[in-house]
């Protein structure tokens, strides 16, 4: 049965639809429509109508804090941590390109986080895939408890472990698809299904995917959110996160506690964000074309132990990839021959890899999640979730994809050679 059903989960956020229709209305913008226009048409006009006051095509950067009103309550914005204009129309943007009627954006991905965690009741049990970004692991394990939620992770490759882990007061399912950092796909469809049909809703981090190769909501799911930080922005130059949803009631209550705790993005980062966005469709197709190369290469290799790339024939669930994204992403992790000083190695070794955490933009960056990104897990979790001392997670940027397998290789030869 779906949330809307569901008494005990309605309590949370009301009587909800699972409906996903394929365009929003914004009142800044007008309507724009999913169905009529392409991915990279509605990236560039999606939250981007020129100015009416002076006509120019770029919306300008609106940096007042406060609006003038044409008499007392009659306004269209009021106080810019409430709204603002960069903000409403990055929102749109991100309503338009994941199929959403509501778009959301706040000062960062673990802000997104916390604001969804918000929206549930003290006593509430979350749902969480196993393999979760650390930050989010972070959140639910040493700040969610305080507010009186509860988490248990679970592995969700076989999506039947969900009906074992379900509570009277489970009320959210969260998952990453693919998984951060050893890529693990989650059936977003099979999930959405047994969630709702229990009475519970689906958030979905997007971010290593973004809506060009992924849109969960077409598939299920209640809420998607992104670390726009990453490939929406693009540029490794802006801190943010975003969610979308169609769910009116839920979108009332994400609104509510976007003003009331009040965790926005400036809108200077609105307007970076924005026009990183505007470009998406065209990074995407690189990244992927290179992280393929990366990942062939890497596979060919005698001095490398495994690769894990949603794109090769060899990532167990190529087929659910197949399934359910339109391209297979930018990010790719390998285990390199040897043991963490091989690793440490490597990553001091390459010139156009930079080592250093976080993804997404047009620079090619690396880490070794074991003592940067995942530190924070215990020993135990991670070589459960197979974070081993060797692996290494790669955001394969838009150079030139010779110029970033010449790299790997010296790196590659020259890290091992020591061993």
């Amino acid at each position: 049965m779906s949330p809307a059903n569901n008494p005990s989960a309605a309590a949370d956020v009301n009587s909800v639809s699972l409906a996903a229709p394929r365009h929003f209305t914004h009142a800044h913008s007008g309507p724009v429509s999913a169905d009529r226009y392409g991915f990279g048409t509605l990236a560039i006009h999606a939250g981007a109508a020129p100015d009416p006051a002076t006509g120019a095509v770029i919306p300008p950067l609106s940096l007042s804090t406060t609006f003038k009103q044409r008499a007392v309550g009659d306004f269209v914005y009021e106080y810019s941590r409430s709204d603002n204009p960069n903000r409403s129309n990055l929102e749109a943007a991100i309503a338009a390109l994941e199929h959403a009627k509501h778009g959301f954006a706040f000062s960062s991905g673990s802000a997104t986080t916390a604001t969804i965690l918000n929206t549930l009741q003290p006593g509430s049990h979350v749902i969480s895939v196993n393999d979760v970004y650390g930050g989010t692991h972070r959140y639910l394990t040493k700040v969610a408890g305080s507010l009186g939620i509860e988490t248990s992770f679970v592995d969700l490759e076989d999506v039947e472990n969900l009906r074992d882990v379900v509570r009277e007061n489970t009320r959210l399912v969260w998952i990453e698809t693919p998984t951060n950092p050893t890529l693990r796909l989650v059936d977003i469809a099979a999930v959405s299904s047994i969630a709702h049909e229990i009475g519970l809703f689906v958030a979905v981090d997007n971010t290593f995917l973004s809506p060009y190769f992924q849109t969960p909501l077409d598939l299920g799911a209640d809420i998607v959110v992104h670390s726009a930080t990453k490939y929406l922005n693009g540029h490794s130059d802006v801190v943010m996160g975003v969610a979308a949803t169609n769910n009116d009631a839920l979108a009332s209550k994400i609104r509510f506690l976007q003003n009331a705790i009040g965790a926005v993005p400036s809108p200077f980062d609105c307007y970076q964000a924005q026009r990183g966005i505007k470009t998406l469709h065209l990074r995407m197709r690189q990244h992927a074309i290179n992280a393929q190369r990366v990942a062939e290469y890497l596979e060919a290799s005698s001095l490398v132990d495994s690769v894990i790339y949603p794109g090769l024939k060899s990532h167990p669930q190529h087929g659910l990839a197949k399934q359910q994204m339109r391209g297979f992403g930018g990010m790719v992790s390998f285990r390199i021959k040897g043991d963490t000083h091989t690793a440490d190695r490597f990553l001091q070794r390459t010139h156009l890899f930079t080592l250093a955490e976080s993804l997404g933009g047009v620079e090619s960056l690396a880490e070794l999640p074991a003592r940067m990104t995942h530190a924070g897990l215990a020993p135990e979790e991670r070589n459960e979730l197979g974070i081993t001392e060797n692996l290494i997670r790669l955001s394969v940027g838009v150079e030139d994809a010779d110029d970033l397998i010449a790299d790997i290789a010296q790196a590659l030869e020259s890290a091992v050679s020591e061993n």
